[in-house]
């Protein structure tokens, strides 16, 4: 990893605004890195170093500056700069095809307002945990060099009366004022459907507050918001998104694509992926991810290089009994009963 003197000297370099030294010295790391075999993190850092020499000749709006939330905002926004990719990503075609296109249509701006249109800006991913959805978000910031801002719902729901709607305006202020994409994450909390048992008046207000901000024109950023219950969601939330993906549990291929890019490094010739992807199914991605980690630790742990079927099938059975017990707590189903017939699918 980088050294202590290359990392003041980064900082220091653009604390000045000396672009170029920035430059020298991100190359130089990346150079290091690549020498040292850690390939990805190598081409992470000449991308952003040579990204930072070009000028975004197709985004109105100038570069996002390194900030962070201060004063009230920091208890309402977490801030992040992700370099995360949607190549990245296990989804599906359609969905990457998607994500894609809104990320040429966020470049493009200039030209889709010149024939009268809009790109589109905002998202909703509705599926269940650990299917991408959150990673998603990350994925479209990397890709157009924005940072992430999670919304912390604890710092915005309060139990006085005006005093959420009023935070919720001042995250919109944001959203058109600081450019990046703004994380919703389980929007259930502000868009559960109004005149439910449960519902109050003032989870109404604040509903009918975000749905006003919604309406409201997002500058140059992205609002992503993700559910895990879109059947509980207001369908006057649904009719605001331009643009509603939903996201299922890995099967097949895609569990084998997410398993193989986490053990790289390590030798899987002797897996039998059909036969893992079967003892897969009903699982998450991340999931899936935290499978492959756990075999390729015990491998480690080991001193061994190679990683046999029975080693990763072992990995899911231990994943799965978490997913039983966590599942008994909460008075749900166990995920060890969960089969490609009998899942239920998930309608908008």
């Amino acid at each position: 990893m980088a050294s202590a003197q290359q990392l003041i000297g980064l900082v220091k370099s653009h604390a000045e605004g000396d672009a170029t030294r920035f430059y020298d010295l991100a190359i130089q790391l990346a150079a290091a890195e690549d020498q040292k075999g850690h390939k990805r993190l190598a081409e992470q850092l000449r991308t952003w170093a040579e990204a930072g020499q070009a000028p975004a000749k197709t985004l109105k709006a100038k570069p996002t500056p390194i900030v962070a939330p201060r004063g009230d905002m920091a208890g309402l926004l977490s801030a992040n700069y992700p370099s995360t990719r949607i190549s990245d990503l296990i989804i599906s075609v359609h969905l990457e095809d998607e994500l894609r296109h809104i990320v040429d249509e966020t470049r493009m701006t200039e030209a889709l307002e010149e024939k009268g249109l809009r790109p589109r800006r905002r998202l909703l991913l509705s599926g269940p945990p650990g299917t991408g959805k959150t990673m998603s978000a990350s994925a479209l910031a990397g890709e157009l060099k924005f940072p992430v801002f999670t919304v912390l719902l604890h710092g915005l729901i309060t139990k006085y009366m005006g005093e959420t709607a009023q935070k919720l305006r001042m995250i919109f202020d944001a959203v058109r004022t600081t450019r990046g994409v703004y994380l919703f994450d389980e929007i259930d909390a502000l868009a559960a459907t109004r005149g439910s048992e449960n519902d109050a008046g003032e989870a109404r207000r604040i509903l009918n507050s975000f749905l006003q901000f919604l309406d409201e024109d997002t500058g140059p950023s992205i609002i992503v918001a993700t559910t895990n219950l879109p059947a509980i969601l207001d369908r006057a939330i649904l009719r605001r998104f331009d643009l509603v993906l939903p996201y299922e549990l890995p099967h097949g291929d895609a569990i084998e694509k997410a398993m193989r890019r986490r053990l790289i490094g390590f030798d899987v010739s002797a897996v039998d992926w059909s036969q893992v992807s079967a003892l897969a199914d009903g699982l998450s991605t991340a999931d899936v991810i935290a499978a492959s980690e756990d075999a390729a630790r015990r491998a480690v742990l080991a001193q061994s290089e190679k990683i046999e079927t029975a080693a990763i099938e072992a990995s899911l059975q231990r994943r799965r009994s978490l997913q039983d017990i966590g599942g008994n707590l909460d008075g749900e189903r166990p995920a060890a009963l969960h089969s490609k017939r009998s899942r239920p699918k998930q309608k908008l």
